[in-house]
């Protein structure tokens, strides 16, 4: 950020809910399928189709309010806001109107020191989340001549959450958009799939000369698909804002779209006004009530929060914080590290997790949940290294390959391919004597001041030994090899 400007940001977050059908009828709620193939008269809006509400998404917007120490509602009203696009079959939207069911919320991120001063943790408000459907599908790629509509998704139950303009930074906008990502996928409420559109963006983004108390003409970027996104596109539309008010131009409130190709932000219409959409009650729903049983009901359903979970993670397996961090990437991640780590060792098992399985996730493009290894399967590959009964080398190389392949346990592996680690001091010594004799230059070399040709012994020796030699003892030995 500039000296002497200040950025003022809010994120409006949309949420699609992992409900098993549309908000206000029985259609399917999925991502695919042929287009039009999930719609019926009530999401198309036909003359005398009636809404119902869909009471596992209000459920799911109580998890989130409850999660957000916010204020849940007793009384709702859903309203009306109209608009004309070839997506809204209804030519409206219903949403809730100015009382949302679930207010005054909050979630707690680290600050920007390059902005603040400080790296302590700021708490950034959240106004409300508020139940709504979602429009349809617009595609623009199939023909150069026409716009084709996919009315799928029409119907969709959404929770839109709108933050408090207390972001400062894009450097906290991506930390705050993170942390309620993975609070909603903790919740279980969305699956938090950017690509498909299940948890999207829009920013609102001003700028103000440092100090000043009123906010600058605000800009909202629309439709942000990616973390990496929301963070170009607020630093792309910060500085164009310092730019323009340096230079003395005056611009207009207004939406714009951001071009990831030209990393640059396009207008796309002047931003609308509450009264632009004639908001007014819808006629064919009742106000949504919900009591203090049905608080307490939902709040004992809570699960862990991430950020408790991750201070335990710290304290009972010794991880630092990015460890803990990245092992919450997902609830299912959590769980599955959580019964590797009591089974075998908590540091190791996150190494692992961090490791190997994370690698092979990201290259078979599988979720943890459809990993071919059971948990007690990894844990019990960790005990085999911590025995010494193999050594890391082959426990990577060789073992966890044929545990993924559905071989055996780890186990029966080490025993069917003879992989067990060879300790015997005196099979080792001789494997060093002979790689010592093979390589008289290079000891010469050594002695004479060249530490990095330890590593070349070290190397060799595994080599002899097939990899199976025990590493610690190796080392051990040719230390004392090297001081004679």
């Amino acid at each position: 950020m500039k000296p002497g400007f200040e950025a003022v940001i809010g994120l409006e977050i949309h949420v699609q809910l992992l409900t098993k059908s549309k908000m206000f009828c029985a259609c399917r709620n999925g991502y695919g399928g042929a287009s039009n193939a999930h719609t019926c008269p009530v999401c198309l809006g036909l003359p005398g189709a009636l809404p119902v509400l869909n009471r596992e998404a209000v459920r799911m917007a109580l998890l989130l309010g409850l999660a957000l120490e916010a204020h849940i509602q007793p009384r709702s009203i859903f309203y009306r806001k109209q608009y004309f696009y070839p997506d809204l079959p209804k030519g409206y939207q219903i949403t809730q109107g100015p009382v949302a069911v679930v207010e005054e919320g909050h979630i707690t991120i680290p600050g920007d020191p390059a902005v603040r001063g400080n790296a302590d943790p700021v708490r950034i408000r959240i106004e409300r989340a508020h139940l709504e459907e979602d429009a349809g599908k617009s595609n623009h790629e199939l023909s150069d001549k026409a716009t084709y509509v996919d009315l799928n998704r029409a119907g969709v139950p959404l929770l839109e959450i709108v933050g408090g303009p207390d972001l400062r930074s894009a450097n906290e906008a991506y930390d705050y958009l993170k942390a309620l990502h993975r609070l909603v996928v903790f919740l279980g409420i969305c699956d938090g799939n950017m690509e498909e559109g299940s948890f999207r963006c829009d920013a609102n983004v001003s700028v103000r000369p440092k100090g000043d108390k009123a906010f600058g003409t605000r800009v909202e970027v629309k439709n942000l698909n990616s973390f990496r996104n929301v963070k170009q596109a607020i630093e792309f539309e910060t500085y164009r804002h310092i730019a323009m008010l340096e230079k003395g131009e005056a611009f207009t409130q207004e939406t714009r779209g951001w071009d990831a190709d030209k990393g640059e932000t396009k207008s796309q219409r002047t931003k609308e006004a509450a009264m632009d959409y004639r908001f007014f009650p819808e006629p064919d729903l009742p106000a949504l009530t919900i009591t203090a049983e049905e608080i307490e009901a939902t709040r004992r359903t809570l699960p862990e929060l991430p950020e408790a979970r991750r201070g335990r993670l710290i304290h009972d397996y010794g991880l630092t914080d990015y460890e803990a961090g990245m092992l919450l990437q997902t609830r299912a991640f959590a769980d599955y590290f959580e019964a590797v780590a009591k089974a075998s060792n908590g540091k190791q098992a996150a190494n692992w997790m961090l490791g190997e399985v994370s690698r092979t996730l990201n290259d078979t493009g599988r979720e943890i949940e459809t990993l071919n290894l059971a948990s007690a399967q990894l844990a019990e590959l960790i005990q085999l290294v911590e025995a010494k009964t193999i050594n890391l080398n082959t426990a990577k190389e060789a073992v966890f390959p044929a545990l993924l392949m559905g071989e055996g346990t780890a186990r029966e592996i080490v025993e069917k391919r003879g992989l067990a680690q060879v300790s015997d001091r005196h099979a080792i010594e001789t494997l060093v004597l002979e790689v010592i004799r093979a390589h008289p230059e290079q000891l010469v070399q050594l002695k004479a001041g060249n530490e990095k040709l330890k590593g070349f012994f070290v190397g060799q020796v595994m080599k002899a030994g097939k990899g199976k030699v025990n590493p610690q003892l190796v080392n051990e030995i040719l230390e004392a090899a090297f001081a004679k």
